[in-house]
């Protein structure tokens, strides 16, 4: 059933809607001027220059990726394998367990920050570095348990029960047959979780005490002055998100392109 012509032009305005911000900041970023303002009365550099140039800000630059390559590693074993028992496993309360995992992207984000703080203040952990990873590990969980559990269901679970009459152990198993056949899975997994990890600033705000992220220093900073540097911050951050999408997009395409041509061949 196509869409009419109302229906398409809802959708282009909508879509208008949401990108119209967005562009306002990325020319804006590139503004001369020594305050926002739109339009901007120049193009320069200024504002970027001035993001690299500060200590401060290459500091929580730093910190982000770590924090996000870190936390996003430990996701993707952590959440593979639970996708894996999900989806192959046969035990009661299944369904629950799976509830439980996705959890943390329908909650609010302040009732995990909240909840987190408590938890982590019980443990000891709270303003620490392995308490930061552990809630951005919570956090990117999952998206790695829903992409992985979708590679996993579209994956022949014959072949696994061939491995294993042909001697194979379960690790084996894994290793040699389930995760070369899940590679675009788990990269899109890793790039989802990597992007969710970077751009947390709600969480990161009540856990991470002294630690700055690119996210927490930009709130703290609007929190005092609309710096125009926050432009060129968020910019960067939109390319990097746009990188990512795309990223998954080829990813799923190539993926894609190759079962169609496995079916041609069968």
């Amino acid at each position: 059933m196509k869409a009419g012509p109302l229906a398409r032009l809802v959708a282009l305005l909508s879509l208008g809607f949401l990108l119209v911000p967005i562009v306002i900041v990325v020319i804006m970023s590139f503004s001369s001027a020594s305050s926002l303002q739109f339009p901007p009365p120049g193009l320069s550099l200024r504002w970027y220059h001035s993001f690299f140039a500060d200590p401060r800000w290459v500091e929580a630059l730093l910190t982000s990726t770590l924090l996000a390559l870190v936390s996003s590693a430990i996701a993707l074993v952590l959440g593979s394998l639970a996708a894996y028992a999900i989806t192959r496993g046969r035990f009661w309360g299944r369904g629950w367990l799976e509830a439980n995992f996705v959890a943390p992207m329908i909650l609010p984000a302040i009732v995990i920050a909240v909840a987190l703080y408590l938890f982590l203040a019980r443990i000891g952990l709270l303003g620490s570095a392995a308490g930061l990873v552990l809630a951005h590990v919570i956090l990117a969980v999952p998206f790695v348990v829903l992409i992985v559990g979708v590679g996993i269901r579209g994956f022949d679970a014959r072949i696994e029960q061939i491995a294993f009459t042909l001697g194979a152990s379960r690790p084996q198993m894994l290793w040699r047959v389930l995760l070369p056949n899940l590679v675009p899975s788990l990269a899109s997994a890793y790039i989802l979780a990597f992007i969710s990890s970077f751009d947390e600033v709600i969480v990161t705000l009540f856990v991470a005490g002294t630690y700055q992220t690119v996210p927490k220093r930009m709130f703290n900073e609007l929190m005092l002055e609309v710096n125009p540097t926050i432009t060129a911050i968020a910019t960067i951050m939109i390319g990097l998100s746009l990188a990512a999408i795309a990223g998954v997009a080829a990813i799923a395409g190539r993926r894609g392109m190759r079962s169609m041509m496995g079916d041609g061949g069968s």
